[in-house]
């Protein structure tokens, strides 16, 4: 078996372990914020242009599909040229697409602005590239709990910025197109954040005494490989419940007689208790199997759930919900990522978790589509509320098998 990553981190001199952990963290903090309050324009939009939620989700649901299609090539390029290009790509196109989505008065402008622009944006400024930056970077024994930090940190941006969207936006709901030109700006932060993300180029040499691997290699490796399939088929789950809930519960609770104010608090709450939440996967992720950690969240979501859809609808069981959520919100990325780093090594981290958030991506996709339009048919979220318990027994159940150890690799002819 081959060698999967240098034994050593190389030197990066200023660029501390911590310094690191801390620029990353703010970029996920400037990158998850502003779309993980988006569920606040749909009914100002909406209103003010009399279009139907299925509008709004559609344009919202291209978003998570294409972030996740360009996850993997982003991913792809980070690892082969260095996060910092990736970044300033992402942050200046999600940047654009917020400002024309203030500006979009038609469906086809917003679908450009809030599906395309951002999606693709997302693809190349999100946690993923993070993520990836932190397993080249970090000595190993940093890594689980980087994972975790750079997690919970996008919880926080959760936190911050959905208060933020409500008070900007206002009690008349006159002020969105403010709230997302100010967005816009905050997210060309990350430029000179990112040079920190930069990997030396003397990086290479230290994993020179191991088999060179090209980016086919280890796809090919990859999608051969059991438990790598398993990890993608179950993060799904993760996508579709967490993409329906951040873009429909608002509408969700006006509908059912709940304030925008308690909405702000209860996304504020998810992306707070988050922190807590995918911390202590970070810590626990190099303590007990990952299997089992994700095992876990994806059953502890179902019941949340299920227990949200059948209680009464008060601020009390909605903020309730808003934490127990958190708890379990993000904190499968830590455990999935630091997988695919066993199975398969570092070199090509964020290409590989690239193609496993594509799974979940492609579930946000459905879970933002099938409320729109399940609301418009039904008059009602139910359908897919319940659907999402369903999908977080599957995934439950689809974990657990999974193998927690470093992919068997014969000598890889060196690549070209």
């Amino acid at each position: 078996m081959s060698t999967q990553s240098a034994s050593a981190t190389p030197s990066i001199g200023w660029r501390t372990p911590a310094v690191i952990i801390v620029c990353g963290c703010i970029i996920a903090l400037l990158g998850f914020g502003p779309r993980s309050s988006l569920g606040f324009f749909l009914t100002p939009m909406s209103q003010l242009h009399n279009w139907g939620r299925d509008v709004f989700a559609f344009a919202l649901a291209v978003q998570n599909l294409l972030w996740g299609v360009g996850q993997p090539f982003a991913g792809a390029m980070a690892d082969r040229y260095g996060a910092p290009r990736v970044l300033i790509a992402g942050s200046v196109l999600y940047a654009a697409g917020l400002f024309l989505m203030a500006h979009s008065t038609t469906p086809t402008t917003l679908t450009l602005s809030a599906g395309v622009l951002i999606g693709f944006g997302l693809s190349g400024c999100s946690f993923t590239i993070v993520v990836g930056a932190f397993g080249k970077l970090l000595p190993e024994q940093w890594r689980s709990t980087a994972f975790g930090l750079g997690t919970a940190a996008g919880s926080f941006g959760q936190f911050l910025f959905s208060p933020l969207a409500v008070a900007l936006i206002g009690p008349d709901k006159q002020g969105w197109m403010m709230a997302l030109t100010v967005f816009a700006a905050l997210m060309l932060v990350i430029l000179p954040l990112s040079i920190v993300l930069a990997t030396p180029r003397k990086a290479a040499a230290a994993g020179a005494a191991a088999p060179a691997q090209s980016y086919r290699q280890a796809l090919t490796e990859a999608f051969g490989h059991r438990s790598y399939i398993l990890l993608v088929l179950g993060f799904f789950t993760c996508g579709f419940q967490l993409a329906f809930t951040t873009v429909h519960l608002p509408a969700y609770l006006n509908d059912r007689g709940i304030s925008a104010e308690v909405g702000g608090y209860t996304m504020a709450a998810i992306g707070l208790f988050n922190i807590i939440g995918s911390i202590t996967s970070g810590y626990l992720g190099s303590r007990v199997p990952k299997r089992f950690i994700l095992s876990a969240i994806y059953f502890g979501r179902a019941v949340s759930i299920a227990a949200f859809v059948l209680l009464p609808i008060t601020p009390v069981t909605t903020l309730i919900f808003g934490a127990t959520q958190g708890l379990l919100w993000l904190s499968t990325v830590p455990p999935t990522s630091a997988l695919v780093a066993v199975m398969f090594g570092t070199r090509w981290l964020a290409m590989l978790f690239g193609i496993v958030f594509f799974s979940h991506q492609v579930g946000g996709f459905l879970g933002v589509l099938l409320g729109g339009l399940a609301f418009e048919y039904f008059q009602s979220y139910n359908p897919v509320w319940w659907l999402s318990v369903f999908f977080g027994v599957a995934s439950a159940i689809i974990n657990l098998p999974i193998v927690e150890k470093p992919v068997a690799r014969p000598l890889i002819p060196a690549a070209a």
